[in-house]
């Protein structure tokens, strides 16, 4: 069998940013549609580890043993962010994790470097990406938050690459230096001017590499956060309008650096085998890669149907559109917002997160072998048996649960009031106190179904504290499975 991609996912944030709403704050005319906005408990590795949950929750795929992280928006410099999420994820120690991050092109670099490693051991790539831009301008509206996560593997491949090719040229089109919050852009013309005639060299140097032409082309792929050089070379490579994959960026925004992987997503979502697939990414220069897909294809959507993973276009879809424009600014930091009248949460202790690295990163329990009582947080005694050291590890951040209490409250500290705590059962034993996200504090209730997401809980002093929030199901608050059942804490049902 073939290398190559063996599974995928895509992360869109809960919320979106209708673009009318920034046209009338400042009393100018915006585009349509809406933005894909990362919450203010969201940052990019929060992203990051969204998708990856969802590369990895497909049957079959094998445990990676490189992880590689790439966004231009890190969520800390000096420190390698990969590592967040290779423990989030419940990686092995063993298993590397690695951060390619600075631009756009990084991403390009990533995926490169992933396909390299997955021909030997299965590899993982992860790239995010936020775009803020600076209040009314064409970034703010026009870009999005997301993520996206590839795993590679030596077998079991559903596209081979057939064909690469890529042209660099230095030209200042786009920067940001350290400490700035927003991207600068050059005149747009001069940046079509550049683009357009690289991105024409790489999709042709890519074909002859994989002895095809235009005409075999079935699906391409084409990004970049040059929204003019894209739209044009969409409608001038000479591949029909039916085979141009569609890019959502009326619906979900432009996801920088996460934008064509998110493209390559959604085509194996429709593809069939043996199809030809372009990619062409526009930054700081071009890449094109030519892949073919193969008979692996069909077993691995169909794995996808049955995990319930939902594809790029029902994603663009989803999502809330009453979010505030003043509350999106705040959330970025360009509207200071006057904070609880609570005091500032302290710094996160760093010995304390590494003895509880398990915990507070992976969200695993301890079972209790003697009697099965689930513990949450982990612990040595058990509360059930009394039996002493006889715990083994339980992850629960992929397991679902219910609502069992809850409560509103407005005074705690938070950067969205009010905050929703809630008392969850798990399915299969456990009960856990946090915080719920992603919510409507008037549509939850008892019974309510939810999940578990990797968030910022706060910052404070430069340290990010990550732990786990509960978030309702995508099919709505209130829903229930009919097989879920209602579990107490012990693992044993009530009915």
């Amino acid at each position: 069998m073939s290398g190559g991609i063996v599974s995928w996912g895509v992360y869109l944030p809960y919320w979106r940013l209708e673009r009318a709403a920034i046209g009338a704050a400042f009393g100018t005319a915006t585009a349509r549609g809406t933005r894909a906005v990362a919450s203010y408990d969201e940052d990019t590795t929060t992203l990051g580890v969204e998708a990856g949950r969802r590369a990895l929750n497909i049957a079959g795929v094998p445990v990676p043993e490189d992880l590689f992280f790439s966004t231009p928006a890190p969520a800390y410099l000096d420190k390698t962010n990969a590592t967040t999420i290779h423990a989030a994820l419940g990686l092995p120690a063993g298993a590397g994790a690695y951060d390619l991050c600075g631009s756009v092109r990084s991403a390009w670099a990533t995926m490169s470097l992933t396909a390299l490693s997955g021909e030997r051991r299965p590899s993982m790539a992860v790239i995010s990406d936020l775009r803020t831009g600076l209040p009314g301008g064409a970034e703010e509206s026009q870009g999005g938050d997301g993520a996206v996560a590839f795993v590679f593997a030596p077998e079991g491949g559903v596209a081979e690459v057939k064909g690469h090719a890529s042209v660099t040229d230095e030209f200042l089109e786009r920067w940001r230096v350290p400490g700035e919050t927003a991207s600068r852009q050059w005149e747009d013309r001069f940046g079509e001017e550049v683009y357009v005639p690289a991105a024409r060299a790489a999709f042709t140097a890519a074909l002859e590499n994989a002895g095809l032409t235009i005409d075999d082309v079935d699906h391409l792929v084409v990004a970049g956060l040059h929204a003019r050089a894209v739209g044009s070379l969409r409608k001038s490579l000479g591949v029909p309008s039916d085979r141009v994959a569609p890019d959502y960026v009326a619906r979900m925004g432009n996801l920088g650096a996460a934008q064509a992987g998110v493209g390559l997503a959604d085509v194996l979502e429709r593809g069939s085998p043996g199809q030809v697939v372009v990619v062409l990414e526009l930054a700081d220069g071009a890449d094109a890669v030519v892949l073919r897909t193969t008979a692996a294809l069909v077993a691995v959507q169909e794995e996808r149907r049955k995990a319930g993973s939902i594809g790029v276009a029902a994603l663009a879809d989803q999502g809330r559109a009453d979010l505030p424009y003043a509350v999106f600014l705040s959330w970025r930091g360009h509207l200071r917002r006057e904070p609880p009248r609570r005091p500032d949460p302290e710094r996160p202790d760093a010995p304390a997160m590494r003895r509880n690295e398990s915990w507070k990163f992976g969200f695993s329990a301890s079972r209790c072998v003697a009697c099965g009582f689930v513990h949450l947080p982990p612990t040595r005694v058990c509360l059930s048996c009394r039996a002493v050291d006889r715990m083994e590890p339980l992850r629960l951040a992929d397991v679902r649960g219910t609502v069992a209490t809850y409560t509103i409250d407005r005074l705690a500290y938070s950067l969205s009031p009010p905050m929703l705590g809630a008392v969850i059962d798990f399915d299969g034993g456990g009960r856990y106190r946090g915080e719920m996200t992603d919510v409507d504090p008037e549509a939850v209730s008892i019974g309510t179904r939810v999940e578990m997401t990797f968030r910022r809980l706060y910052t404070a002093e430069g340290v990010h504290n990550y732990f786990w929030k509960a978030r309702p199901l995508s099919d709505g608050a209130g829903a229930t499975d009919e097989d879920a059942g209602s579990v107490d804490p012990g693992g044993k049902e009530r009915g």
